[in-house]
This record gives structure tokens, sequence and C-alpha cells, in this order.
């Protein structure tokens, strides 16, 4: 491959770290022409709302907000090809939250979900162009696909969220 072919290689999958890091940040936190991203439903919550429940084995707010910061997790742990193990909270997939909400417990959980979004971010940002057409061990999915996977999946539960919030204000 010439250099100039090479290079304007680099050029494109270099854009593409860029566009997957616009798609992370606007389903999770930059303002969107098409509704609230996933932090941005959550403002203003108190612990008492994210702990609604819309019926006894139904989600609630605050379970989605931690099962969004696993998910966060599991895509970072797949893109820097860790071990399994080190979320902070026991368990996986969906975790029970406090039955008694407490705020302080709460604005724990929440800072929970923007360190996970912070972690992921780095390593999509530090991850090698190269790296997004590879599928990780054990993975059916390439890196690429994860990294607008776990965009679509923030953008899906701001939905939910908003959908919780007007069925608990009826």
């Amino acid at each position: 491959m010439s250099g100039a072919k090479m290079s304007a290689q680099r050029r494109t999958r270099s854009g593409e770290i860029s566009l997957l890091l616009r798609l992370i940040d606007e389903a999770y936190r930059q303002r969107t022409w098409h509704g609230p991203n996933l932090r941005g439903s959550l403002r203003g919550l108190s612990a008492e709302e994210a702990a609604w429940r819309p019926s006894p084995k139904r989600h609630n707010i605050w379970e989605i907000v931690v099962h969004a910061a696993y998910w966060k997790y599991i895509v970072r742990r797949r893109l820097l090809g860790e071990e399994k193990g080190s979320f902070p909270l026991k368990g996986s997939n969906w975790f029970t939250r406090p039955a008694t909400p407490g705020e302080q417990a709460w604005r724990d959980d929440l800072r929970l979900l923007d360190e996970m979004q912070t972690s992921l971010r780095k390593a999509v940002e530090e991850l090698p162009a190269a790296a997004l057409s590879k599928f990780p061990k054990g993975s059916k999915v390439a890196n690429d696909a994860i990294i607008y996977g776990i965009a679509n999946h923030d953008i899906y539960h701001a939905g939910q969220i908003q959908l919780l919030k007007r069925l608990a204000r009826k």
C-alpha cells in the first residue's frame, strides 16, 4: 500500500474514533437535538423518585442507572482486554438498590455512572484506530459496533427513564 493511501486510511480511522467519541458523548451528556440523553434524563431526580417502581417485578430508574454503569464497565473491559472482576459492586447486569432510598447512596451511584463513562471514554480515546475492526476475545461483535452499541444503550435507557418519570408523576 502506498504511503499516501496509508496516511489517508489513518486519517479516516482517526475520524472514526472522533465520531465514536462524539456518539458516546451525545448519548451520555452533551446537548442533542433528539431530547434528553442519559445524564440529562436524570437531572434533578431525588433518591425517592429514582427508587419508584411501576410494579413489583419492574426495574426502577436507580437500577437502570447502575445497569448502565455496569455495561460501560463491560465495554471498557472488552476494549482493553481486561479480566472480569473489577466492577465496584458485587453481581452483574442488574443490581438491587437500597429498599430505603437515601440521597447519599443515590449520589454515590450517579457518581459511579459518571466514573464508568469517564473510564469508557478514555479507553475509546486511546484505542488504536486499527483496533476498531477487531473482535474482542470471546465476542461476536467488533469494537466499533460495541462502542456505538453502548451509545445506543444510553439513549434507550434515557427514553425508559423519561417514561418512568411520567408514570411516577401521574
